[in-house]
């Protein structure tokens, strides 16, 4: 009997077939799961998966960064918004404009709280093509809105006079 390989070949090559059945990666990843916080997963690797979406244990330094300036426009908003209230302003949004009547100035932290949780969500699912997209307009869009703010701040409010 002739053979190809010796038997020190054949035990060198994985068997496809004797995968662990525990294997997690015959299913994708869970929004949360075991290893969310001490898993390896960073990102999806085939360019199939990329292209669906999915989740990940981790998530990168790029992300954090533009989510941090989300949140960091969101604390701005609310201090300019309080700002402009105060020289008389108005606020324009109507959730924002019920959630002010409602609390008065304290309606920040229910700001913060309610884009917090948002981005927390677009977090967990910021492997999702329109979810990558989504995180870069709102940004785009919350920037502008604070330009905006300090366009009024400085040429619409009226100086006081000491």
């Amino acid at each position: 009997m002739i053979t190809n390989g010796s038997s020190s070949d054949k035990e060198s090559k994985p068997d496809p077939e004797k995968r662990e059945p525990s294997d997690r990666r015959r299913r994708p990843t869970p929004i949360l799961s075991q290893f969310t916080l001490m898993g390896r997963r960073q990102f999806l690797r085939r360019k199939e998966d990329r292209s669906k979406g999915g989740y990940v244990d981790r998530y990168g330094s790029g992300l954090l960064l533009l989510l941090l300036v989300l949140l960091s426009l969101n604390i701005f908003d609310a201090i300019f918004t309080i700002f402009i209230l105060d020289c008389g302003g108005r606020e324009v949004n109507p959730i924002m404009g019920a959630l002010i009547a409602y609390c008065g100035e304290q309606f920040w932290i229910w700001k913060f709280l309610m884009v917090a949780v948002a981005v927390l969500f677009l977090c967990l699912h910021s492997q999702f093509p329109r979810v990558k997209r989504a995180l870069w307009a709102l940004t785009m869009i919350y920037g502008g809105v604070i330009l905006y703010q300090v366009y009024l701040i400085l040429f619409r409010i009226p100086a006081a006079h000491s």
